[in-house]
């Protein structure tokens, strides 16, 4: 199922975007905003998006596959501009995820749709976006984001049929790219703002979102494990655990548990 593309020019008339650059096929749009932010005159935000990904990717090693009429782009942004610090940019994912959230939920309703740190959107339990944040040159930032819209399980590999989720298999409806993308982008505007003059307000709402509240999780980070309950996300976008030895906090980190249970989707 092939989706109509993006409209470049309500994009940019409609969203903090300058430049919007749409590919059939590309290898990775976060490598592609890479090189982009190394070749641009200037440090205006960029979008790339595209229909189809043969080398996207997601945290660490893992691999992503890009189901026919998902939406996978990346956002090539200068953070500093909107005044968010340093110690901030580690809830660039939380606020991103929040904006994804916030734009799909209108029709999803009904549906349990919220976030799983440090940076997927799941839905009925099942994982329907996933968010990389990468830096690039000139202290630019890269938010890569792909969402499981108008692709379907159907054409995903069966190790794939019990890990993700798309809109258009729970709602047995296309959906428009330039809308999702016009909301997407105002929301994550707005939502930056928040971050850099009211980032405890991000954090909250993460933890109103937060889905893993109550399980039992396996945190990675440094080269050390924890594990313990999740207690939800703090004011300042950190995982609480519940461990043995005490109450722990992480920035940062991948989960570890629950098992793997197949590579989910990418948008």
């Amino acid at each position: 199922m092939t989706p109509a593309p993006p409209d470049p020019g309500r994009l940019v008339r409609e969203t903090f975007v300058r430049h919007v650059e749409h590919h059939a096929v590309i290898g990775s749009t976060n490598d592609r905003a890479r090189e982009m932010a190394a070749e641009a005159a200037d440090r205006r935000p960029r979008l790339i998006v595209a229909d189809r990904q043969t080398a996207g990717r997601g945290r660490g090693t893992k691999r992503w596959w890009t189901g026919p009429g998902s939406l996978a782009f990346s956002l090539l942004v200068d953070l500093e501009s909107f005044g968010v610090e340093r110690s901030r940019q580690s809830m660039v994912a939380l606020a991103a995820g929040i904006a994804v959230v916030e734009t799909l939920a209108p029709a999803l309703e009904g549906i349990p749709l919220g976030l799983h740190w440090p940076n997927d959107v799941y839905a009925q339990g099942r994982k329907l976006a996933g968010i990389l944040i990468e830096s690039a040159a000139r202290r630019l930032h890269v938010v890569g984001i792909g969402i499981n819209t108008n692709n379907t399980l159907r054409d995903a590999p069966p190790e794939l049929s019990d890990a993700a989720v798309t809109l258009l298999d729970l709602t047995a409806r296309e959906h428009d790219h330039t809308e999702i993308l016009v909301g997407f982008l105002t929301r994550f505007e707005r939502l930056l703002s928040e971050l850099a003059h009211a980032p405890k307000r991000v954090g909250r709402k993460a933890n109103a979102l937060c889905l893993q509240r109550g399980r039992f999780l396996t945190v990675a980070h440094g080269g050390r494990t924890a594990s313990g309950v999740c207690e939800g996300i703090a004011p300042d976008g950190a995982l609480l655990l519940k461990t043995d030895s005490g109450p722990k906090r992480f920035h940062s980190g991948t989960l570890r548990e629950p098992p793997d249970r197949g590579q989910p989707l990418r948008g």
